[in-house]
């Protein structure tokens, strides 16, 4: 092959490695998103366990990030897996 060739090559490989980094790091500047108004649904994975008699309740949406334990038996749940 003949030096221009490769010279070419290497010009295009180049380009197109840096227009992804540029990619990849034009992705991480994005601003975090606002959260979304007061009242509207927001994904959780929260599971809750009955002190009392032993049902198991998975919360996979709520209102708030951090939401009160459903009631069960006439007393509050107990939380089986970690707030995030």
């Amino acid at each position: 092959m003949s030096d221009l060739v490769r010279l070419a090559l290497a010009l295009g490989a180049a380009a197109i490695l840096i227009r992804i980094g540029m990619g990849f790091l034009r992705s991480l500047a994005q601003p975090i998103p606002e959260p979304p108004p007061a009242g509207e649904l927001r994904n959780v994975k929260l599971q809750y366990r009955c002190s009392i008699c032993g049902t198991e309740v998975r919360m996979t949406s709520a209102t708030d990030l951090e939401p009160e334990p459903p009631r069960h038996c006439l007393e509050d749940m107990d939380l089986m897996s970690p707030i995030e």
